[in-house]
């Protein structure tokens, strides 16, 4: 098999990978191809949360083909786990239906497995090849090696701007300033994380309704961060929590007040209060994340105003940025820009990013980036250096 037909089936799995998007989370997006005399013999996917592993399932497929996987080797964009979980270890059904090769994109962090599957089926002689479209297996579950390895969700702040950098206009309308295609992108990116984060500013002043709606799309959970229980009882976000699930994380602890939305169907999550530069009380964003990822929320999209926006950089919780910007200019010196709080007071004190990606969606432009490292080394040395000036 020469390089260039392995990428193929590599890039094949990835193309099933993804059809698990916002049905699998907290697990990671696997894919899985048998080939045998050149020719794919089965496929698979992780489909869903606690169902069969792409590996099983591939094989499954092999079977339904009436086809002997014996003989077959297999594609695998994850490191196949050796646990038992909710599902059988696929290392056992890897070497109990003979496979005699294995290609792996990613390993897998997670300590249950973490090297451990490559090496059971090299010890059962099954020949193993790793780092197959190792960039591209490893994007794909940037949420899951994050998840698995602080136990926080990867948190994905997104906002749409114009060109000079507002996010409305001084009127506060904002409907809408990217186009149609970028608003898709918007729902897939609901689709894809396990909960949508806004503040409560955002549901008194929009009402949002905070669901996907793509057709075949999975609605995220709603988080309104909300410190002192303001969010109205007649909001959306409130009325249709039986339908989507609702958590309103909160400083208040007055019972009789939380019942209002427990009522409702609303989940009431008590986090840690903590105080702004101005003294004004507000989440302790750290904590909250802990809290959501002990219920195995992996995954949080942003899309709060310019108020959270602020907080979550300054907290440290945020894993990625993307920003679109569209070919628009509001003006306005009151117009909002999107992170609000009370800022830096030096250049050498900004946040800093990378950018990764760098593309047009139909008429606007998305910047996706993340946190640099050694930013705040790099601002130290700045501040002592003008110190000894």
């Amino acid at each position: 098999m020469n390089s260039s037909q392995i990428k193929q089936y590599m890039y094949r799995a990835l193309e099933l990978a993804k059809k698990g998007t916002g049905a699998v989370n907290p697990n990671p997006l696997v894919g899985a191809v048998l080939v045998k005399d050149n020719r794919i013999i089965g496929e698979g996917y992780h489909e869903k949360y606690g169902q069969l592993h792409a590996e099983r399932n591939a094989i499954a497929d092999c079977y339904r083909r009436g086809e002997n996987p014996a003989g077959a080797e297999l594609y695998v964009t994850l490191e196949p786990c050796c646990h038992y979980g909710k599902t059988p270890p696929c290392t056992e059904a890897i070497i109990e239906n003979k496979i005699v090769k294995v290609y792996v994109g990613s390993n897998d962090p997670n300590p249950l497995v973490d090297g451990g599957g490559i090496a059971v089926l090299r010890a059962h002689g099954i020949e193993v090849e790793t780092g197959i479209l190792k960039q591209e297996c490893d994007a794909l579950n940037e949420i899951f090696f994050h998840y698995i390895r602080t136990k926080r969700p990867f948190v994905l702040m997104k906002y749409a701007m114009t060109m000079d950098g507002k996010i409305a206009t001084v009127t506060g309308d904002s409907k809408w300033i990217t186009g149609e295609a970028a608003r898709r992108q918007v729902h897939e990116d609901r689709n894809r994380c396990a909960a949508i984060m806004v503040g409560v500013g955002t549901v008194i002043a929009d009402n949002p309704m905070l669901n996907c709606r793509l057709p075949e799309g999975h609605s995220p959970v709603r988080i309104i961060c909300d410190t002192l229980l303001r969010t109205p009882a007649d909001s959306l976000v409130v009325t249709t929590a039986k339908e989507i699930p609702t958590i309103l994380a909160t400083c208040c602890t007055d019972k009789e007040k939380q019942k209002v939305f427990t009522d409702k169907g609303c989940k009431i999550l008590e986090v840690t209060e903590t105080y702004d530069k101005n003294g004004k009380k507000q989440l302790d964003l750290q904590d909250l994340c802990k809290q959501l990822g002990e219920q195995k929320i992996d995954s949080v999209l942003l899309e709060g105003g310019a108020a959270l926006n602020g907080s979550a950089l300054q907290a440290g919780i945020v894993s990625c940025v993307q920003t679109y910007i569209a070919p628009k200019i509001f003006g306005g010196q009151e117009a909002k820009s999107p992170v609000g709080g009370s800022g830096v007071k030096l250049a050498c004190e900004a946040y800093g990013f990378e950018i990764k990606e760098i593309r047009r969606i139909g008429e606007d432009i998305l910047i996706r980036s993340v946190p640099k490292k050694g930013a705040e080394s790099r601002c130290l040395q700045e501040l002592s250096k003008k110190s000894e000036r």
